[in-house]
């Protein structure tokens, strides 16, 4: 029987992937505020069972450049040691137990004027007080997202700072033992806050067209990319639309895409939305992945897709007709870590189990 196209292997750069079948970003909101940005036992285990489970590469969470950078004060951070090496407990934990020869990427990110907010099981909404442990924002200008502080403009300090950061953290990164790294640029936080006319009105070097838009991107691409391996892919996220009248559309992030691969971009993380909050979102199964397609289709860069792709036979159908070159989880995988395994067995695939639960693997009715 054939392989699966879900499970074929796919290499970027120096980085061998077993399948391409992938674990999206999922915030957790779960450090300890007394250890601010530093990952504990809940990411060990969250992830941790992402590998058991048979996943090929797991992306963390949006681990903050900086503290002003984290989404709220429960967020991870990979911009101190005590951080890094929180994380490289982690990476270890997955290079040894990933049944897949699992692959760890860190996500890096700035979360700009959608910073300081409550947790989403907090019981609050909106921005946390500088009394109650919250902070200043930063944003390309002063218009706050609705319900939230307004931020304050960045200035040219400000944006050289954020870039040193997005290299700084890389290189913790690359300390820690991560295999790649992906940069955030999409869901409203900073990068995508520059990239979109609704929300960056500035008219300097920063602003204006698509491309003083998508400059702060390439220059974070540009200074990750002088400080990691030359044999590390690096990913960028994206949101290819902001599904409101006079915000990104495909061809705009068609643009982007393009841009970044000749920035050093090896795959483009396709998402959507954020910015703005009377969005129009259409969700329905695999709604992001015609954008993949497309993105894919007209640049040549490798492309991953997320957003309501829940069975084994979607994600088959995603790969095995071009769509995407690997297919992300997210939702799917908090139901069933072991999402992976159990695909496998649905496509006809052997997938290595963990010794420990070989008792379980399901048996073919030949």
């Amino acid at each position: 029987m054939a392989t699966p196209a879900l499970f074929r292997p796919l290499a970027l750069r120096s980085l061998e992937l077993q399948h391409r079948g992938w674990v999206s970003p999922m915030c957790q909101y779960s450090c300890d505020p007394a250890a601010p940005g530093v990952p504990n036992d809940w990411h060990l285990m969250h992830l941790g069972s992402f590998a058991a489970g048979g996943a090929a590469l797991i992306l963390t969470e949006a681990a903050a450049v900086n503290a002003a950078g984290r989404i709220s004060p429960r967020d991870a951070g990979l911009y101190n040691d005590e951080q890094a090496a929180g994380w490289e407990r982690i990476v270890s934990f997955v290079h040894r137990h990933g049944v897949a020869d699992t692959k760890i990427g860190a996500q890096l990110a700035h979360a700009g004027r959608k910073a300081s907010t409550y947790w989403p099981f907090s019981g609050e909404r909106g921005s946390v007080h500088v009394s109650d442990g919250g902070w200043g924002t930063v944003g390309p200008g002063t218009a706050a997202f609705d319900g939230y502080a307004p931020p304050a403009a960045m200035t040219e300090a400000d944006i050289q700072g954020v870039i040193a950061d997005f290299a700084a953290s890389a290189a913790r990164a690359v300390d820690a033992g991560f295999d790649t790294i992906e940069v955030h640029g999409a869901h409203g936080y900073l990068l995508h806050q520059f990239q979109s006319p609704l929300v960056n009105d500035r008219t300097d070097a920063w602003g204006g067209n698509a491309d003083g838009r998508n400059r702060l991107t390439l220059a974070v691409v540009d200074a990750i990319r002088n400080v990691i391996p030359d044999s590390m892919p690096l990913l960028l996220r994206i949101s290819a639309t902001d599904w409101a009248e006079g915000g990104i559309g495909i061809e705009d992030s068609v643009h982007l895409a393009s841009q970044a691969a000749g920035h050093g971009v090896d795959l483009i993380d396709v998402s959507s939305g954020g910015a703005v909050a009377h969005q129009r979102i259409q969700p329905g199964p695999g709604y992001q992945t015609g954008f993949a397609a497309r993105i894919r289709r007209e640049t040549g860069i490798a492309t991953g897709t997320v957003g309501l792709l829940t069975s084994p036979g979607q994600a088959e159908h995603v790969v095995a007709t071009g769509q995407a070159d690997g297919v992300f989880i997210a939702r799917a995988a908090l139901r069933d870590p072991h999402w992976w395994l159990r695909a496998a067995f649905e496509l006809g695939h052997d997938l290595r189990w963990a010794p420990q639960y070989e008792r379980a693997v399901p048996r073919r009715a030949f």
